[in-house]
């Protein structure tokens, strides 16, 4: 089993995808009304299906982003600015990664999230003709105020808790699911050790963002998530769709 397919309605699927396309590097396939658009490997794709519009990212909201893995985030930030995109300063973000962040045209929120902590990228780890090569979607992340009730939805279905990380200054801590029998290098699962593995996995991950009680609202537009392998629809702790892939 794995994670196939992220949901998000939109206004115009032809458009969106042609940002994924041309900015981002991903390839595009039509299925009908929708555009399924995503890189080449065993990652998640995004499925863009028409009648949204109208979205505004939000902290109180159920769906938070996608984080794409890659080689050089700073490349790929000169990449994108290069374009007319407008994309945060890349920096490693506390022991978690070395990041960025920018929005796609209708709002939705991107992390560009490096293999290796700030010092730790091996020299030439990417073309500047083609930053988004070795380019992955890493990480589905939703927020939830019940990890408890998230951890026992992905067990039933079959996927593994791979890494839990503190973000005290912010008030939050962050867990990652997936479909896989790999175990982390280090047993303990809040190990910073486990962190930078886990950015080079060729899967996608579940992330929850985790505040502990916090209530978040659902957002239409986000549709729900694809698993391949799955034999029917369900629904997941928070009651959002969970579809065959």
């Amino acid at each position: 089993m794995r994670l196939s397919a992220l949901r998000l309605r939109v206004a115009n699927p032809d458009m969106l995808a042609g940002f994924y396309r041309d900015a981002l590097g991903m390839r595009v396939k039509t299925e009908g009304a929708n555009r399924r658009v995503g890189y080449p490997g065993q990652d998640a794709d995004l499925l863009l299906t028409p009648g949204g519009g109208g979205y505004t990212h939000d902290l109180g909201q159920r769906y938070w982003k996608i984080g794409i893995t890659l080689p050089d985030v700073d490349l790929a930030a000169a990449h994108l600015r290069n374009k007319g995109i407008s994309v945060s300063a890349p920096g490693q973000f506390l022991d978690i990664g070395y990041m960025c962040h920018l929005t796609d045209p209708c709002g939705f929120a991107i992390e560009l999230l490096q293999h290796d902590f700030e010092g730790n990228r091996p020299a030439n780890a990417a073309s500047p003709d083609a930053p988004f090569a070795d380019a992955g979607i890493g990480q589905i992340t939703l927020r939830t105020g019940d990890i408890a009730a998230e951890d026992a939805f992905c067990r039933s279905i079959g996927m593994r808790l791979l890494s839990m990380q503190e973000v005290a200054p912010h008030g939050f801590d962050l867990h990652f699911y997936g479909f896989t029998e790999e175990k982390p290098p280090v047993p303990d699962l809040w190990s910073v050790q486990n962190r930078e593995w886990l950015g080079k996995r060729p899967y996608t991950t579940l992330e929850f963002q985790h505040i502990a009680g916090a209530k978040f609202a659902p957002v239409p537009d986000y549709q729900g998530i694809e698993v391949e392998g799955l034999t029917e629809p369900a629904k997941d702790a928070f009651g959002d769709s969970i579809f065959p892939g």
